[in-house]
């Protein structure tokens, strides 16, 4: 792969932007609590930071390939930053609203670059495993998080959130001084000087282009997650009656067993079976993997079952990357933009299905869930094997 230096710090600062999201989830709703929210404001919270980041992913994803990759996730790191200094101050719900919105707006820039930094830096046979590498930082600081902010809300509220704000600090002066430029002045030079921001005539053309599938999957993996990730604290406390702490047990089981596969077995996996076949047989197991969830019936085979369900899951979103990076004919800071607006669209769409669904009938989120990952699974062998892949390979290969 590429310099273990340069990986390291890519994956601290991967770790850190999703470090302070997992200090959210214990601490944010007694924030909204104590500015006189309830649930329809938490839910606003959670879906202004994904409607920011697909309106901007794609423009930062355009704008490294313009300007370099080292620049862009300086800015994301630096926006992650800001914004949680101003939740750790926030006076108001509104004032929390628009941190929120300011970490969509300006940490979206992690995520298209980072990939782009990998695409850039990696072989296609290494591909997969590089962007399983971003999979299990974000598990690291899914593990690290709760715990984080559980701990040092013991000093107080504040405290977590400025803890998590000069890590990004850190990470940003780690970029800043350390991290190599990984798209040459030379490259730059072919690409278009016009950023390029959410185009929807694009998104929709991008449909029926060798990408089209692809994208269609990173919208519907996303959608079919959240109906796990947006509402299984809810769930487990209407189901199971369980408190924060077991739940946050139940999350860091979760976040392990991801980092553990995206970290170490998605690269040998796609190595080994390439990667559309690690990601048809990522979604037809994601599949009994909702279903198992609604059998458990103690805490053992819950945490069991949930740990199952992300086993079977956690390759997918690099699978995916990985292969439509191969496939585009774009350049990559903009592929990944485009491939990040879709995915956050799933992330906005996903938690409204599944919430209200929710409300009806507890089992619904995962039974759609299921579903729609049936639905999936049968479509990627239809477009994913026989002559259309062979078809991506030769593109790939030229």
């Amino acid at each position: 792969m590429f310099k273990n230096r340069n990986l390291a710090i890519l994956f601290f600062n991967l770790v850190v932007a999703q470090l302070g999201f997992g200090i959210m989830i214990p601490l944010l709703p007694f924030y909204v609590e104590k500015f006189g929210g309830g649930g329809l404001e938490m839910g606003l919270l959670m879906t202004i930071f994904s409607v920011m980041q697909f309106f901007f992913s794609p423009i930062w994803g355009s704008l490294s390939d313009r300007i370099g990759r080292k620049p862009v996730l300086i800015i994301g790191s630096l926006g992650n930053a800001l914004s949680l200094i101003l939740i750790a101050y926030a006076t108001n719900y509104w004032i929390l609203f628009l941190a929120r919105a300011l970490a969509g707006v300006l940490s979206s820039a992690t995520m298209p670059t980072a990939m782009a930094f990998i695409s850039d830096s990696t072989t296609e046979k290494q591909r997969g495993g590089g962007m399983g590498i971003i999979g299990a930082a974000f598990g690291v600081g899914m593990v690290l998080g709760p715990g984080i902010g559980g701990v040092m809300s013991n000093i107080s509220l504040q405290a977590p959130f400025l803890f998590a704000a000069a890590t990004s600090l850190l990470a940003m002066g780690l970029i800043w001084l350390i991290l190599p430029e990984s798209h040459s002045r030379e490259k730059r030079a072919l690409v278009d000087h016009k950023v390029k921001g959410l185009d929807l005539g694009l998104m929709w053309k991008a449909l029926f282009g060798p990408i089209g599938f692809l994208l269609i999957l990173a919208f519907l993996n996303n959608f079919a997650l959240t109906n796990f990730e947006g509402i299984y604290s809810m769930y487990a406390q209407k189901r199971y009656n369980y408190g924060p702490a077991t739940i946050g047990l139940i999350m860091t089981v979760v976040g392990l067993v991801s980092a553990v596969v995206q970290g170490v077995l998605t690269g040998p996996a796609t190595r080994r079976f390439g990667d559309h076949w690690v990601i048809i047989v990522s979604i037809f197991a994601s599949v009994p993997g909702f279903l198992l969830m609604l059998a458990a019936k103690t805490l053992p085979t819950v945490t069991l079952t949930a740990g199952i369900f992300v086993f079977t899951n956690a390759m997918l979103r690099p699978g995916v990357a990985s292969l439509t990076s191969k496939k585009t004919d774009l350049p990559q800071g903009a592929v990944m933009g485009l491939s990040n607006a879709y995915m956050a669209l799933g992330r906005i769409i996903g938690p409204l299905w599944a919430g209200n669904v929710l409300d009806l009938n507890l089992s619904y989120p995962f039974l759609s869930g299921a579903f729609i990952m049936l639905v999936a699974g049968v479509a990627s062998i239809l477009f994913l094997t026989g002559k259309p892949q062979k078809a991506a390979e030769k593109i790939s290969a030229d």
